[in-house]
């Protein structure tokens, strides 16, 4: 193996000695929780009453005391594609554990919301705080002190995040992440954004749309695009979570089922009174955070993760933040172009190598840590493999070269040289810009900025004409707590046209975008937010702002310091956006991950 890259060892050295005190609090609390973890068969006898009456034929097996004990936790509903497989997996997973001579309950579930069905609608902004929501809900199972392990069910955008901040309070315990994955892939990827183009023109219909989309979106499994449910798939494997090479495995497959039973094998076997003690809080350390951004980076995965990374590392003691990312983004070489990155999707990309192939490579290269504690047999190492079966038993082989170069290429010979994610700063605050989509020479857009406070205005303007001109399109009022930092996805297209047109067009917003927003650039993100007198609160229409990734800047030459900052707008209900009043109150800002209950704790 290569040795360390500079700049990984000096970022890993700078979160390590940043986290120095938040994380020896963490260890120590989770070395007292495994001290504290009650012996069963000193619990009190209704206590276990409780817990035993509807357990049927594991009954006999917990009052005998035989072998773990296992709690799911699922966000399983039927609503959102990538869980709906989740629905029959509690009494799979309950037979698989009767095998090891080992039991399974369900401790909870979680709310699992999907941004692709509130896209562009008022539930969009009850999102982001789903996942304290999430995360409280996963306290709340595991709080039963009955249980030596934990499986997490659950893929998608807020989800994962949720789950694992939820579970790193409980990191004494040992928790394996079990994916459901993929769905087929539907229509081209291409089809599909030239049909949401011309429906933006006005020159396809509703029908014609819904077809195309149905054509994408068709059937249980995650969607096939990579945004934020996939991203966190990557994240899982990079972090070792994962039982190796599971992310990107189809629903409904032997080789799926087969994964499924190992994860609770594994978790089976790593538990406190075993001889391989692998506790959730042990995994998840700096160079696991670490790990997870480069993979991040080396993909082009996520922007929401900007957010969600440095709330997960607080959730186990780690500080990590924008300059971190950012610098480990100018190391970190462009392995994989994955929709919206590239024309292939999640499936081609896992038939091209996946993340087999891109652990690999960043191992060699030095730009990932292999000496990281997983939940597999090995460290990081084995997650270079992929899985596959023989006969009925599962096993790993070397995955080799790319199979597809248009998707995968080695870290000799990138796609490009950074990993396209981008700290852009100045006067206007602090932002991530998202290079890996977006055309080098849209890296710098200088313009006169008009001043929106919804998105449905910027649709509104778009369709009069009056954005028909260089212009950088500022959204402000959508961070944490203005209205829980909706995502602004339906903001892609129409800009995107603007784009086609031939305008120098950009937009600098508080709000959030995903994985999907594309080829037009943006500065997301924005922190300080403008609620509260955050400078995009003091912009006004026709202010030139210069954005810029090659520079690394966020300005405008407008006078911001004499001037008074637009009024707050007022909080909107409905939709039950008042029940989240105390979340936006007291959250913090976008790269502290915006998380009101990780700031409340003092975490």
């Amino acid at each position: 193996m290569s040795n360390l890259s500079d700049v990984l060892h000096r970022v890993t050295e700078r979160v390590i000695a940043n986290s120095k005190d938040s994380r020896s609090r963490y260890l120590e609390l989770i070395r007292r929780e495994a001290d504290n973890q009650p012996d069963r068969s000193q619990v009190s006898c209704s206590n276990l009453a409780h817990a035993y009456a509807g357990a049927l034929e594991d009954q006999k097996a917990l009052m005998a005391h035989r072998g773990p004990n296992i709690g799911i936790v699922s966000s399983y509903n039927d609503m959102l594609s990538a869980h709906q497989p989740y629905g029959r997996y509690p009494e799979r997973l309950k037979i698989y554990a009767r095998e090891v001579g080992a039991t399974a309950q369900v401790a909870g579930a979680t709310p699992a919301m999907c941004d692709g069905v509130t896209q562009g609608e008022t539930g969009m902004e009850l999102s982001l705080f789903s996942r304290d929501v999430i995360a409280l809900s996963t306290g709340v199972a595991l709080s039963h002190a009955m249980y030596d392990g934990a499986l997490m069910l659950g893929i998608c955008d807020k989800i994962v995040p949720g789950l694992l901040m939820g579970a790193l309070r409980f990191g004494h315990l040992p928790a394996i992440f079990v994916p459901s994955g993929p769905m087929p892939s539907g229509i081209s990827n291409k089809q599909k954004q030239e049909t949401r183009q011309l429906y933006a023109e006005g020159k396809a219909t509703r029908a014609q749309l819904l077809e195309s989309e149905l054509g994408s979106y068709h059937s249980p499994g995650t969607c096939t695009f990579y945004g934020t449910a996939n991203s966190n798939q990557m994240m899982m494997e990079m972090m070792g979570l994962h039982i190796p090479g599971s992310a990107f495995i189809q629903p409904g497959t032997k080789l799926r089922q087969a994964l499924d039973r190992e994860a609770v094998v594994r978790v089976a076997e790593i538990g406190i009174d075993s001889d391989d003690y692998r506790p959730l809080g042990r995994c998840v350390d700096e160079k696991a955070i670490i790990n997870a951004a480069v993979g991040l980076l080396a993909t082009g995965g996520s922007t929401n993760h900007a957010i969600h990374i440095p709330a997960m590392a607080r959730a186990a003691g780690v500080q990590f933040d924008w300059t971190d990312l950012s610098e480990l983004s100018a190391a970190v070489p462009l392995l994989a172009r994955v929709y919206p990155n590239g024309a292939g999707d999640v499936n081609h990309f896992h038939d091209a190598g996946g993340m087999g192939y891109v652990i690999g490579e960043l191992l060699e290269a030095g730009l990932a840590h292999r000496d990281v504690m997983t939940v597999g047999r090995g460290d990081l190492g084995d997650y270079a493999n992929e899985p596959g079966l023989d006969g009925d038993d599962l096993v790993w082989r070397a995955v080799g070269e790319s199979g597809d170069d248009t998707m995968l290429r080695p870290a000799s010979a990138p796609f490009l040289p950074d990993g396209g994610m981008k700290l852009v700063e100045g006067n206007l605050g602090r932002a991530c810009f998202k290079t890996s989509a977006v055309s080098e020479d849209r890296y710098t857009i200088e313009a006169p900025c008009r001043v929106f406070e919804n998105q449905a205005d910027v649709t509104a303007a778009f369709k009069t004409g009056e954005l028909d001109r260089d212009v950088v399109v500022v959204v402000r009022f959508q961070g944490p707590r203005s209205n829980g930092m909706p995502e602004l996805h339906s903001l892609t297209p129409p800009l995107a046209v603007l784009q086609d047109r031939g305008y120098r067009v950009a937009l600098v917003t508080d709000g959030r975008m995903s994985g999907a927003s594309g080829k037009v650039p943006a500065a997301i993100h924005c922190t300080p937010e403008a609620l509260g007198g955050g400078p995009l609160s003091k912009l006004r229409d026709g202010d030139v702002v210069r954005l810029c990734a090659k520079t690394g800047t966020l300005s405008t030459t407008a006078d911001l310091d004499t001037r008074e900052a637009a009024h707050n707008p007022q909080p909107s209900e409905g939709v039950g956006r008042e029940l989240f009043a105390m979340f936006r109150a007291n959250a913090d800002g976008a790269e502290r991950g915006g998380s009101s209950m990780l700031a409340m704790a003092g975490l």
